[in-house]
């Protein structure tokens, strides 16, 4: 999710190119990797790097879940932004004086800078701060939650499931492209859309790929396997936020979330799974979008609704059987810090 001192016009949530032209997200700029033979310079080690999220953000939210399911809390703190920014970036206003107590900073654009000292282009969570110098490592979205999965493996808590398992990698590969494309960034394509055609394409695109999706899990748990996979981590950040702003902001409004009955279950199976529902803030969600998002929704209100308390509905999911943590164990509760407060859950 990039700064809107780069994407004025649209979309503050993401790293992205558009204006007159269809909406295309960016490459991350930093794609530097930590690894467990810090073959990029950036060796894993606990407690030397800091992870940089807004809980608006689809994309940061996948870190927070993989963080949270592997049990790497101790070993990479977590800066958490405010969900509205200014034109100087992401901004640390969460925390006491406005600072990052950790980095002393009040704009993850100065860790940008502090890597790169010209660097003019977009800031975007989620990022990984080296603590030490100050500098950015990496906000490479992508590659960020494989690499906690397969590099930081010597730091995760016992009982830490495999979500990117060597034998299912391929199934894996296919099926995330595909959520990647059509879902993910084509709820984008869809509200960021400068004409009909380019949001006619992208709203087909989308509900072709979730009546897929719908299909495929109509027999089966989870979409790889029959355990949690980084596939369902990447297909929920999405569908958390179907309703709360994508049917509706992002016109994806041929029918809700909550009107498929397979992917509302789905759905609702892993919000109630430790690791995904706790890391889940409708009220930073909602206030971002409605609020950022001034080109498509000017006036800046944000909506009540909608109604919240069905995500900890019965979802009857268990009956497809499957595992959701293999032979692993749940994450145990989150952090008294990083509870979300009565205003962002069900």
């Amino acid at each position: 999710m990039s700064s809107p001192a780069t994407t004025p016009a649209a979309d503050p949530s993401g790293n992205a190119e558009y204006g007159h032209k269809p909406f295309k997200r960016a490459r991350s700029h930093f794609a530097d990797r930590i690894t467990a033979d810090g073959r990029d310079g950036w060796p894993v080690e606990a407690g030397r790097y800091r992870l940089v999220v807004s809980r608006a953000c689809p994309w940061a939210s996948r870190a927070l879940i993989v963080r949270r399911l592997l049990g790497l809390e101790d070993a990479l703190s977590l800066a958490v932004t405010d969900p509205l920014q200014d034109d100087r970036s992401w901004r640390f206003t969460l925390d006491p004086d406005g600072v990052d107590p950790v980095l002393g900073i009040r704009y993850l654009g100065e860790a940008y800078r502090a890597r790169e000292r010209e660097y003019d282009g977009g800031i975007s969570v989620p990022a990984i701060v080296d603590v030490p110098s100050g500098e950015l490592v990496t906000n490479d979205y992508q590659q960020m939650t494989l690499d906690l999965e397969t590099q930081w493996t010597d730091l995760q808590r016992d009982g830490a499931p495999d979500l990117y398992p060597e034998r299912l990698r391929e199934e894996i590969d296919e099926v995330m492209d595909a959520v990647y494309q059509d879902v993910n960034n084509g709820v984008y394509r869809a509200g960021f859309a400068s004409t009909q055609e380019e949001y006619a394409e992208a709203y087909r695109a989308l509900f072709r790929r979730l009546d897929w999706l719908s299909e495929r899990l109509a027999g089966r748990r989870y979409l790889v396997g029959d355990t949690i996979t980084e596939a369902d981590v990447r297909l929920f950040t999405t569908l958390v936020r179907f309703d709360a702003v994508y049917h509706g902001h992002f016109k994806c409004n041929r029918e809700k979330l909550t009107e498929d009955p397979v992917l509302w279950a789905y759905a609702r199976d892993l919000y109630q799974t430790p690791g995904f529902g706790d890391t889940v803030d409708f009220d930073h969600i909602k206030r971002h979008y409605y609020q950022v998002h001034t080109g498509i929704n000017p006036t800046g209100i944000v909506p009540l609704g909608p109604d919240l308390t069905g995500w900890l509905s019965p979802h009857h999911r268990e009956e497809l059987g499957g595992h959701p943590f293999g032979d692993g164990t749940p994450p145990g509760p989150p952090p008294a810090a990083e509870v979300i407060g009565p205003a962002g859950r069900p």
